[in-house]
């Protein structure tokens, strides 16, 4: 289904909260303050790697207007924070690891005083060794930045005999791949409100993307119980996986805690740069071999990620790029290893694609670099080594049967670019080289075997008469209320207006987990799935109570319940008359995973396929993508235009992972601390065109419901858009974000003109 046509036979949804945001009027979570709040600020260690010797706040401490100014002897629970490993410390007590560790924080009376009062906080350290890259912390000698040593997570995977086969392959191609430290550049910096409650509760308001697992660490740092603690956690504005982790909160939660009043805090962007999580870089080698009909026989592949001073979720995300290391390939002899190692950087984290799109990046590369030495067709190469429906997964599990890489193979060879011939000279413009390339992916939904992934939700009838459907999920700009909205009113045959979505605050919603992992419209669905039917039974008992009508009888419609079975159905009772009662159906539910004991492997996936057009100019070096076109299976479509809108987002996201963004350090320390250095794409870089098809089919046995695409269209773009550079100019690209001096070359203009000139001399 072509979804940029209104042709389409689903509906296009306004999205209930659009107006408000694209008028201003919305309130984000970082807009509130309550009168008399105090202002929070974190004071930050500024040094890379140091023994941290003293904190002297007095001079801080004595500034009027300062209410409180903490350091890690003010901690009353857990000195950590981290959803896989809580190794962040609040406030560090003896040794510093990045330049954004925070030292102390202070609560004053307005943000000016409380920056002023960070100034004056004095640490006395003794500079150590800074780290600066992945191989630097791996070399004997290195200092250690964890009390493990400096590797945070190793994998390892492997079937067959790769070594030996490789030496009886009739090709063997190998190159080393590296990626950028990307940022999520969301909207709204972190920030918050942190209210002390009269009952000695708390309440944070603070954007996150799992409400309840802030809930949980904070309660570990407070050394209170969860129950204490209420999150108000949406809406958000923007978070990409950057708002996963806790940020301000550690910080808000003790200030609030410490004065009695409530802190309001809110990063700036060089703030946001130097402490938040990036995109993990990756080094990534590969070496795969070919029989001379381009099948591919083994494949050998070793990932080094710099995952920064402490673990976030770097190690899921080396799991889950060993896995894509593969991909939807069947490829019979593999070999996998990867290593997450500490360094003085700034922390790498969760980030969309979750360490897919790093290595899609270089093992599609391997299939193009296999079809040149080939001289064949590179998709060709693909078609011939594509899994087939009811193969196992890149690890070796069983999933649920697969159709996806095949199905979007396909129909992407449907675009209109791809009709075009792969190299073009601009003949008013002869520096202009247009060239197209096109790449593949399947992609893992929910956290894979081995990580806890519980899900659930609640549909209730308010006092007011409307359908509620609560959810632990957030709204962070992707379009979920719409979603949310759409397959409720279908389940039910009613109309927005009977509807009710409540998300977003631990108060009032059941826990469903994180809004992650291309995995909160596939929990929906399967909550709604699981819960409906015992929600209508629980209305029609007692329509059937309030008017003596057969409940066998009645079905949910606009407005209330509706007789069935008749040649014009008859009006039962209206939803409000039945509100009042306790009509609730809740389920709790584990995101689907492989029976097989295969750590971080995935049960279910989606599958893309890209291709681009790019102008490349000679003369400077620069790349405009002109054209992205897409197909995608992830089955059903539940809202046409929120699909659209996150694949068309995701790609332009990872147009910049491409061509342009790239979060410099130094010796430990940031070179882009803001948007003046580091450089997103805007509308000026957007594609032209960008066609998505959605592949709605889903393979027989696949019963597990629409997949979420939040990640899935920023998967493939870079290799399609490298591949396409290459076809205009002929240069192989391994690292990115691409560099232009690798593209400038007069030479090729100067013979084209020569060559003109010769032609206009001889007539």
């Amino acid at each position: 289904m072509l979804l940029n046509s209104h042709t389409t036979t689903h509906p296009w949804k306004v999205r209930p909260d659009g107006l408000e945001k694209v008028t201003g009027q919305l309130k984000y979570l970082t807009d509130m303050k309550t009168e008399g709040c105090l202002y929070g600020k974190i004071k930050r260690s500024g040094l890379p790697h140091a023994r941290l010797i003293e904190v002297d706040t007095s001079k801080a401490e004595a500034l009027p207007g300062v209410h409180a100014v903490l350091t890690s002897k003010d901690i009353p629970g857990l000195n950590g924070f981290g959803i896989a490993d809580p190794n962040q410390p609040v406030f560090c007590e003896d040794l510093i690891r990045f330049e954004g560790d925070a030292v102390a924080a202070i609560a004053a009376e307005s943000p000016e005083t409380a920056e002023e009062a960070a100034s004056l906080i004095r640490i006395k350290t003794e500079p150590l060794p800074v780290i600066s890259s992945p191989e630097e912390a791996l070399q004997k000698n290195a200092p250690r930045l964890h009390k493990e040593g400096n590797t945070l997570h190793t994998t390892s995977y492997k079937r067959g005999e790769t070594e030996h086969v490789l030496k009886e392959c009739s090709i063997v191609v190998e190159d080393s791949y590296d990626t950028p430290r990307q940022m999520h550049v969301f909207m709204e910096t972190e920030g918050g409100l942190f209210v002390p409650e009269k009952d000695g509760s708390l309440t944070v308001f603070a954007p996150t993307q799992h409400g309840y697992k802030d809930r949980m660490q904070l309660a570990r740092i407070l050394g209170w119980s969860e129950a204490q603690i209420r999150i108000v956690s949406s809406p958000i504005g923007g978070s990409f996986g950057g708002k996963d982790e806790l940020n301000v909160q550690p910080y808000g939660a003790l200030l609030a805690v410490m004065t009695g009043r409530a802190v309001k805090i809110h990063y700036s962007r060089e703030e946001s740069v130097r402490a938040g999580i990036k995109r993990h870089p990756m080094k990534i080698h590969m070496k795969t071999g070919a029989d001379k009909n381009g099948r591919i026989l083994a494949h050998e592949v070793s990932i080094i990620s710099d995952t920064g001073a402490y673990a976030t979720l770097g190690g899921p995300v080396l799991n889950f790029a060993t896995e894509h290391a593969i991909g939807g390939y069947d490829i019979p002899h593999v070999e996998v290893n990867g290593k997450a190692v500490y360094t003085n950087n700034g922390i790498s984290g969760e980030f969309r694609g979750f360490g897919g799109n790093q290595v899609i990046f270089a093992l599609e590369g391997q299939m193009d670099r296999i079809a040149e030495k080939l001289n064949v067709d590179p998709w060709s190469i693909r078609r011939k080594n594509l899994r087939q429906v009811h193969d196992y997964g890149p690890l070796g599990q069983r999933i649920v049967p697969n159709d996806g890489p095949r199905q979007v193979w396909k129909a992407i060879q449907q675009s209109p670019l791809w009709k075009k011939p792969s190299r073009e000279r601009d003949r008013e413009e002869p520096w202009i080289v247009k060239g197209r390339g096109a790449a593949l992916a399947m992609h893992g939904s929910g956290l894979g075997y081995g990580i806890p992934d519980p899900s659930g939700g609640r549909l209730q009838l308010s006092e007011s008469g409307k359908i509620e459907a609560a959810f632990g999920f957030e709204e962070c700009g992707q379009g979920l209320i719409s979603s949310m909205e759409i397959m409720l009113t279908e389940a039910f045959k009613c109309s927005t207006e009977d509807t009710k979505i409540t998300i977003g605050d631990t108060a009032l919603v059941p826990s469903s987990g994180s809004t992650t992992a291309s995995r909160a419209t596939n929990m929906v669905w399967k909550a709604l799935q699981n819960m409906k039917q015992p929600f209508k039974e629980k209305l029609y008992r007692a329509a059937s109570a309030l008017t003596g009508e057969s409940k066998e009888n009645m079905q949910t419609g606009r407005g209330g319940i509706w007789k069935k079975g008749q040649k014009e159905e008859t009006f039962v009772c209206s939803y409000k008359d039945l509100a009042g009662g306790e009509i609730v159906s809740e389920t709790e539910f584990h995101f689907p995973v492989t029976p097989d004991a295969v750590t971080g492997g995935h049960y279910l996936y989606g599958s893309t396929a890209v291709v681009v057009e790019v102008e490349v100019n000679r003369l400077t070096g620069s790349v405009r993508v002109t054209g992205a076109d897409h197909a995608v299976s992830a089955g059903k479509v539940i809202n046409p235009i929120g699909y659209l809108g996150q694949i068309e987002g995701g790609s332009i996201m990872a147009l910049g992972f491409t061509l342009s963004e790239d979060a410099i350090m130094k010796n430990g320390s940031y070179e882009t601390p803001n948007m003046d250095t580091y450089l997103v794409p805007t509308i000026r870089d957007v594609p032209d065109t960008q066609r998505v098809d959605a592949v709605e089919e889903l393979a027989e046995g696949d019963n597990y419901g629409p997949r979420g695409v939040g990640e899935i269209g920023s998967v493939a773009l870079a290799p399609a858009i490298i591949q396409a550079v290459h076809a205009a100019t002929g240069v192989r690209i391994s690292s990115l974000p691409l560099q232009a001096e690798e593209l400038v070359d007069e030479r090729e203009l100067l013979a084209l003109m020569s060559e003109e000139t010769r032609e206009e001399q001889t007539g």
